[in-house]
């Protein structure tokens, strides 16, 4: 095997691992914005939020991300919603700034479905008689959930979602085949130039693991501190 074109080439996966990364934080951010909602929904006292969550999440697991992502994709440019390239943040991304919409809001709304049964897991697990204790004080149930609830559960929740990253950085790849300018993308690129089929794909999972182990260390670290109560 031959790597000398890293030498020359090194650069294209720097770039796609730092645009794999903003892709990746972007989506769960919007994962768990999401899937906070779609959690709140699925333990409300009302029928519908619960239908109308319970209905997302098993739609959204139930569908490979692939088709997701040219739902979205296509579906953007149908109704007109994929805005015009930026050339600013473009140039600054190397990739088409409404194709990285599209995929930041593809691996999202993937991402909501799996943190919502995260979410509704760790509220499920606080102790009931903690939101009662919060109604006895004159909370509503509202602020019960917002104040005493959620808090703890974010604590039980936390290492969960450092692995939701953890899988999105590795899903992120799918995106590349809209052209997204992601490590995958980066790597395929250099396949073409170079005509090695082989040893740039070796690189690009040299390098997703180099972003996905030592978060994985630390998230590991994370959650035996919190078990033994440190936080």
């Amino acid at each position: 095997m031959d790597f000398s074109f890293l030498e020359k080439y090194w650069r294209y996966y720097l770039v796609g691992a730092k645009n794999t990364l903003l892709l990746a934080i972007l989506a769960v951010a919007g994962g768990v914005l999401i899937g906070t909602l779609l959690a709140v929904g699925r333990i409300s006292r009302h029928r519908l939020p619960r239908l109308l969550s319970a209905g997302y999440v098993e739609f959204i697991r139930g569908t490979p991300l692939l088709v997701q992502l040219f739902v979205v994709y296509y579906g953007l440019q149908r109704i007109g919603l994929a805005f015009p390239d930026w050339p600013a943040l473009g140039r600054a991304l190397g990739m088409s700034v409404p194709d990285f919409m599209a995929g930041a809001l593809t691996l999202s709304i993937n991402s909501a479905a799996y943190v919502c049964e995260i979410f509704r897991a760790g509220i499920q697990a606080v102790d009931r008689g903690q939101a009662e204790a919060a109604r006895s004080l004159g909370l509503g149930y509202g602020d019960s959930l917002r104040l005493v609830v959620l808090p703890q559960a974010l604590r039980n929740i936390l290492p969960a979602l450092g692995n939701e990253l953890v899988v999105v950085i590795k899903e992120s790849s799918i995106v590349s085949i809209i052209g997204i300018a992601e490590l995958m993308y980066k790597a395929d690129t250099v396949r073409g130039i170079t005509f090695r089929p082989f040893e740039p794909l070796l690189v690009a999972a040299l390098v997703y693991f180099l972003m996905t182990f030592p978060l994985s260390k630390l998230l590991a670290r994370v959650e035996r501190r919190l078990r033994n109560g440190a936080y």
